[in-house]
């Protein structure tokens, strides 16, 4: 199957990897040089531009940061999709508000594709075994036209009807907790060091522990290496909080503990640290209270 990845970042790379392991055609798009290398010596071919992808892709995957990088790529100056054949889907893999997702899944139908409405959770490493969860919503013609790069990139996938916007309303619950449990997760092992306690020893006491949670076992250990390398980046949560954020305000829904953790992230963020590792807005923590932090090995 011809297939075009349009982002190469820590998910995308996984996902297109992932597709050229099952034996798929993969032409991938990202505007990092190192990223169009890497995908070329596996196999894959790169392009810098939407407009470089081949006319006949048979399905398309979309792993950029927003909605607003999803219409330059889609229907932007050097955008791919007007060109695509009929009957080819669309996977948008993007967080982004479900009104969005559905009217980007309008636009694409509008043009004789299919549309999936399909955001992704398992984190970097996942993506690279093609053991991803998929949360998805669209027509059973989507989802039979995506299922060969479904069964090549996720370990499940979660069928959640025919209309677009059903995906990214469940992977924007999924953010609300994932953003709450990293800054939880932060605000807890800052407590623990400025009381003293050994923070190698405490992340194995507490994830063997009933206070453990998927994010600390996964995050806490960036924070004891001194590892901020970007996997997630707090800006992501600075993004998909907000969008939790801007729902809740549009149903009248309070959401207390996710305003907090956004205002975490976003101190963060303006802290200079946005780029770096969602695990560390504990420097948040660091700055008010004068920590020091582990610097691993």
């Amino acid at each position: 199957m011809r297939v075009g990845v349009i982002g190469l970042g820590s998910m995308g790379m996984g996902v297109a990897l992932s597709l050229v392991r099952a034996g798929h055609e993969v032409f991938g798009c990202d505007v990092r040089e190192a990223a169009q290398a890497e995908l070329a010596a596996a196999g894959g071919r790169a392009a810098a531009s939407p407009a470089g992808l081949p006319v006949d892709l048979e399905a398309l995957v979309l792993l950029v940061v927003n909605a607003a990088q999803v219409d330059a790529v889609l229907f932007g100056a050097q955008g791919c999709v007007a060109r695509m054949p009929k009957g080819a889907v669309v996977i948008c893999s993007v967080t982004m508000a479900p009104e969005a997702a559905r009217t980007l899944a309008g636009r694409i139908e509008g043009l004789g594709l299919l549309a999936l409405d399909a955001p992704v959770s398992g984190g970097p490493l996942r993506a690279r075994e093609g053991a991803l969860s998929v949360m998805a919503s669209g027509s059973g013609a989507a989802f039979a036209a995506a299922e060969p790069v479904l069964a090549a990139i996720a370990q499940k996938v979660w069928r959640l009807g025919e209309a677009a916007g059903v995906g990214s309303t469940v992977k924007m619950v999924n953010q609300l907790l994932a953003g709450v449990h990293i800054a939880a997760a932060a605000e807890a092992l800052a407590l623990g060091i400025r009381a003293g306690a050994d923070p190698g020893m405490l992340f194995e006491v507490i994830s063997a522990s009933a206070g453990s949670s998927w994010m600390w076992q996964n995050r806490v250990p960036h924070i004891l290496a001194g590892d901020d390398t970007p996997l997630s980046a707090v800006n992501i949560f600075v993004k998909d909080l907000g969008i939790v954020l801007d729902q809740a305000r549009a149903l009248t829904f309070p959401l207390p503990l996710a305003a907090a953790a956004h205002q975490l992230f976003l101190a963060a963020a303006a802290s200079g640290h946005g780029a770096r590792d969602d695990a560390f807005v504990i420097r948040v923590w660091q700055a008010l209270t004068g920590i020091e932090l582990p610097h691993g090995d």
